[in-house]
């Protein structure tokens, strides 16, 4: 069965942020085969924590770190070839503290490379949807990309487009931005990085999943970069967290169409006289778990991971 964990406590490492969802540790440098010091780690580990609208919820839905974590290592692992990953070969058993339940932590949590991100969401969007059709309906654009006339709720656009947005602190809202804005947070030669390796996994994990009867018309990458200044992509992955599945199945143009994630919650909370800010309200057991369960088919669909 799926192990529940709201916070994780890990004696004896440094907790350096407290995220929406996952946890981050510092890790103590490793030691290479000549005795030298290996790079600087992270361990991060995926939590059953719950938001909605930029919010963290009271309750969370059990068993979704660790599904997001299988799905995301899946994801880097096949995407390799396009982009490298933050991911390192560690055993959880040689960072976890003495006297941890490895069963918690073991499919939820990875040891990863301490990167410097990249201050911009990197999103990439195949179709019209959220926030991305608001500011079509408004202006005709979206993030200084001029759009074709016309164009219904949840259309197929002409071609996959980056779209990018700031990194907004817990409570807080993204917002969408030009690229321009993102040449001057980072630089132009950076800026390109990050868009050409957000459309080029965006591309084959879209041609991926249509292949399995799946829909991605949306998604978020993270990226960082080491001291030499190369690019990894990191975080997650192509989770129900950070991307829209649709089934193909059940597509058509014009209206929002069921996904794979968190739209559950997301509904239950619009009939709430909640204001969108913290805290939210408590979301009742039917709703967990039929959350739960649309990222467990998610899982087995994409990665053919089943988790009981």
């Amino acid at each position: 069965m799926p192990t529940s964990l709201l916070q994780s406590d890990l004696p004896g490492l440094e907790l350096i942020h407290r995220g929406k969802v996952r946890d981050v540790y510092a890790l103590p440098r490793g030691r290479r085969p000549d005795g030298g010091p290996t790079e600087d780690r992270l361990l991060i580990v995926a939590t059953d924590r719950l938001s909605a609208f930029d919010v963290v919820l009271p309750n969370p839905v059990p068993g979704k770190g660790e599904m997001l974590t299988q799905i995301s290592n899946f994801w880097f692992a096949r995407t390799a070839h396009l982009v490298p990953n933050h991911l390192l070969d560690v055993p959880l058993t040689e960072v976890l503290p003495a006297g941890t339940d490895l069963a918690l932590y073991e499919k939820r949590a990875v040891v990863a490379r301490r990167l410097k991100p990249v201050p911009v969401e990197a999103i990439a969007r195949g179709y019209l949807i959220g926030s991305g059709w608001k500011d079509y309906q408004a202006t005709g654009s979206l993030c200084g990309i001029a759009l074709p006339p016309g164009l219904r709720q949840a259309e197929q656009l002409p071609e996959p487009i980056f779209t990018p947005s700031t990194k907004a602190a817990v409570g807080d809202h993204d917002e969408n931005v030009s690229f321009d804005s993102v040449v001057d947070a980072v630089g132009r030669g950076l800026a390109g990085q990050v868009r050409d390796a957000t459309l080029a996994i965006y591309r084959w994990a879209a041609a991926y999943a249509a292949e399995r009867g799946i829909i991605i018309a949306d998604t978020k990458f993270e990226f960082g970069t080491d001291a030499a200044g190369k690019l990894y992509v990191m975080d997650e992955m192509l989770t129900p967290d950070s991307s829209r599945f649709w089934p193909a199945d059940q597509y058509r143009a014009g209206i929002s169409p069921p996904s794979y994630d968190k739209q559950f919650v997301r509904d239950w909370l619009e009939t709430q006289e909640w204001n969108k800010r913290a805290p939210g309200p408590v979301i009742p057991d039917e709703v967990i778990a039929a959350t739960a369960a649309k990222y467990a088919e998610a899982l087995q669909r994409l990665a053919g991971i089943r988790l009981d």
